[in-house]
């Protein structure tokens, strides 16, 4: 990838570079869906211009957007985007787009994926490049019987798009065209899935085989106790399905445990929050333990590494979020409390929450949003020792009072670290719709988007571009190193 303009510090650049650091945040944090402070429409009308701004300017950031690990909402939105203007695209623009979109569909959700491609389908994109990847992927897929039950719309609408062929006789594409287009036609079917489902409709028995989310509707059908239901279904649950129901599945006067450590971070945070006070302190020592497991296995290589961190995290009554996004926010700060415990020097992590609370495992929205009055807080040297990164998790709407933040980063960097011995960060999970990015504390101060907290080594690599001391040709260059790896296999900047 090229900069557009081939001085390297030209304003064309500049603006340019700004631009791209503005998408990437959006692409990372924004999901169409309310916020706290903005209705769903507003974040999508928002979001809508954005990607249509970016594509036309700059089309190849655009395309190498899905080489960073921006959220599963805008890698589809660019996904369909790109087929849909292929025509716009030059021979080896297309060449890369479709290396990209390949490597991306292959780490979406297969229920997102067959979600992109009836959009497609109704947008009226049927080109040859969007069959040949519709048919690459479909290829790749482990197991098309159990896609044929669990997405069975989805590939029956992509069967029907792309023409695929489904012959006469006993092979398994046939079988399952016999499924999706002439159900009943067949005695039995030879793939387990497709004859469980089959018997299922008047086998009880047969209900358990099947994935967890078509085996609800039969189990409803047949007037399966929830209880008898969900005891024969666990061994086929997935991990987030055996922790949705564990509050319903007991046997005898406890609840089946679930092992926690092998969760994701933020999704960890998220489960633990939406327990009660009094569970989460009876359970103290494994929930700390699950959220520490987590950490260490999310920092890698960088734990130990960031020397002595202070951080600020917000838990003011924003970080409550939104119905579609609930605690989505606090989640992050708490999962970021941990993580960030781990990447500092051991007993060199000191975490500051804005409403002044000591217990993070106990923490709740509450109350407004001193950022400030941390911030001078966090600066202040512990043990003798000055930080050596600061890292603020918040929306950045600094209110008690309105604008200290800001002030107080601007004062310390220019009369009192003019050195920038102390790296100051701030990550934001909240996309703020009418500026068309996160929300900042200041101009001077790193600010990238984040919406898992696992991504925080990544995104501190990206946030260093928009502090402005790094210029737009190494932007360039290291989204070129992420299109690189990404294509080659080696998965999104994370």
């Amino acid at each position: 990838m090229n900069t557009p303009d081939s001085r390297a510090d030209s304003p064309a650049d500049l603006v340019a570079a700004e631009d791209v650091l503005l998408f990437v945040n959006a692409a990372i944090t924004a999901t169409g869906q309310r916020e706290f402070r903005s209705r769903a429409v507003d974040q999508q009308l928002s979001l809508d211009f954005l990607h249509t701004y970016v594509r036309v300017n700059y089309r190849r950031v655009y395309a190498a957007s899905l080489a960073l690990d921006i959220n599963h909402h805008n890698a589809a939105l660019i996904v369909r985007r790109l087929l849909e203007t292929a025509d716009e695209a030059s021979p080896e623009e297309r060449r890369t787009e479709g290396r990209l979109i390949a490597a991306r569909l292959a780490a979406l959700p297969p229920q997102r994926v067959y979600r992109l491609f009836g959009e497609l389908r109704r947008a009226k994109v049927n080109n040859r490049r969007t069959r040949a990847i519709m048919r690459d992927w479909l290829a790749a897929r482990p197991d098309l019987g159990h896609d044929a039950v669990k997405y069975r719309a989805g590939l029956k609408t992509v069967a029907r798009h792309i023409h695929l062929p489904c012959p006469e006789g006993g092979a398994p594409l046939a079988e399952i065209g016999a499924f999706l287009f002439r159900p009943g036609k067949l005695p039995r079917y030879e793939h387990p899935l497709l004859d469980a489902w089959r018997r299922a409709h008047y086998e009880q028995g047969a209900v358990a085989e099947l994935p967890f989310t078509v085996a609800e509707g039969f189990a409803a059908r047949h007037g399966m106790k929830r209880e008898v239901f969900l005891k024969r279904a666990a061994p086929r649950m997935t991990r987030l399905e055996r922790l949705r129901t564990q509050e319903q599945r007991v046997v005898g006067d406890r609840r089946p445990g679930v092992d926690l450590t092998v969760m994701p971070l933020t999704r960890l945070a998220l489960y633990v929050l939406s327990l009660g006070f009094q569970e989460r302190s009876e359970r103290r020592d494994e929930l700390t333990s699950a959220l520490r497991a987590a950490a260490r296995r999310a920092a890698g290589a960088h734990a130990g590494s960031w020397g002595r961190v202070h951080a600020v995290l917000d838990d003011s009554f924003s970080s409550s979020g939104s119905g579609q996004k609930r605690r989505r926010p606090l989640a992050v700060a708490l999962a970021c409390h941990h993580l960030l415990e781990v990447l500092a020097a051991p007993g060199a992590y000191r975490g500051l929450w804005t409403s002044g609370a000591r217990d993070a495992l106990l923490a709740r929205p509450w109350g407004p949003t001193p950022l400030g009055m941390r911030i001078l807080d966090a600066l202040e040297p512990a043990d003798g020792a000055a930080p050596e990164r600061l890292v603020v998790v918040s929306d950045g709407w600094d209110n008690a009072p309105a604008g200290l933040a800001g002030e107080v980063l601007r004062v310390w960097r220019h009369r009192l670290d003019p050195a920038r011995r102390t790296a100051v960060v701030h990550v934001n999970p909240v996309y703020d719709a009418e500026g068309f990015d996160v929300r900042r504390l200041a101009a001077g101060v790193a600010t990238a988007g984040i919406r898992d907290a696992e991504d925080l080594p990544a995104l501190v690599e990206i946030a260093r571009f928009a502090e402005g001391r790094t210029g737009p040709a190494e932007l360039y260059a290291y989204l070129d190193r992420q299109v690189a790896r990404f294509i080659s296999g080696e998965g999104a900047a994370s």
